[in-house]
């Protein structure tokens, strides 16, 4: 099973450095919220976008995590139909298979990575 987060570039590339990504979602970090927000599957994925990304200017990066060995936790969120994956603790960079350049908005943003 592989997890998705969203990152801008810059906080991703700084966890590169440092080793793990501390960041929940955009201007809200591990300790603020508690966790770091991720998606399931790419359909999870695309209302993430639509609701909280489409305005973001930034460069975005789609990161695709291993869980193995992480506190991840299936919760649905208050203003939320369904269940999403939190991540409790920080991201140790080695847990992530991937990232790929992503640029949202657009008609079907998941449909423009999977080109």
């Amino acid at each position: 099973m592989t997890i998705l987060h969203l990152a801008l570039a810059s906080d991703w590339e700084s966890a590169r450095r440092a080793g793990e990504y501390r960041v929940s979602t955009i201007g809200r970090t591990l300790d603020d919220v508690g966790f770091i927000h991720a998606c399931a599957d790419h359909e999870q994925l695309r209302g993430v976008v639509e609701r909280f990304y489409r305005d973001v200017t930034d460069p975005l990066v789609l990161l695709s995590v291993d869980p193995t060995g992480l506190d991840v936790r299936m919760e649905i969120p208050d203003d939320a139909p369904e269940a999403f994956p939190h991540i409790y603790g920080p991201l140790p960079v080695t847990a992530v298979t991937s990232a790929q350049p992503f640029t949202p908005p657009g008609p079907d943003p998941v449909g423009r990575l999977r080109a």
